[in-house]
């Protein structure tokens, strides 16, 4: 299966393993599960990162590549096509970085890999990951 992965399952995969439920850690490891990783989840860590709301062990332009590479995953850009369907989204969040990874599930077929419930509200395939 291809999942797209939630910047904060990212995060916890990495860090904070315990608060991703059994069936997370279970497709995070399975060799068969096909991992993405959007560029706006990148483009979210190094915002956070820079403005003091998120501590990481190295900085974003070292942290992001060996997470990437640590993980297998696969980069995801973000296209005029994201964008616009991103624009088309209900209102239900206006996160932009969350907003963008739903369009890109969506358009790409993948399965959204989160822990936030507003999200559900949205008509893309999606698996709760949280405890």
């Amino acid at each position: 299966m291809t999942f797209l992965l939630d910047t904060s399952i990212l995060l916890w995969a990495v860090a904070e393993p315990h608060k991703l439920n059994a069936r997370a850690r279970q497709l995070l490891s399975a060799r068969a599960s096909q991992l993405h990783l959007s560029s706006a989840s990148a483009w979210e860590i190094a915002i956070k990162y820079s403005i003091g709301t998120l501590k990481l062990p190295t900085e974003p332009a070292t942290f992001i590549p060996t997470v990437i590479r640590g993980m297998g995953l696969h980069t995801l850009d973000i296209t005029p096509v994201h964008a616009v369907e991103a624009a088309r989204l209900p209102q239900h969040h206006r996160d932009p970085f969350d907003r963008m990874l739903l369009a890109q599930a969506k358009i790409e077929g993948l399965t959204l890999l989160t822990a936030d419930s507003i999200l559900r509200k949205y008509d893309v395939h999606q698996l709760h990951c949280g405890n």
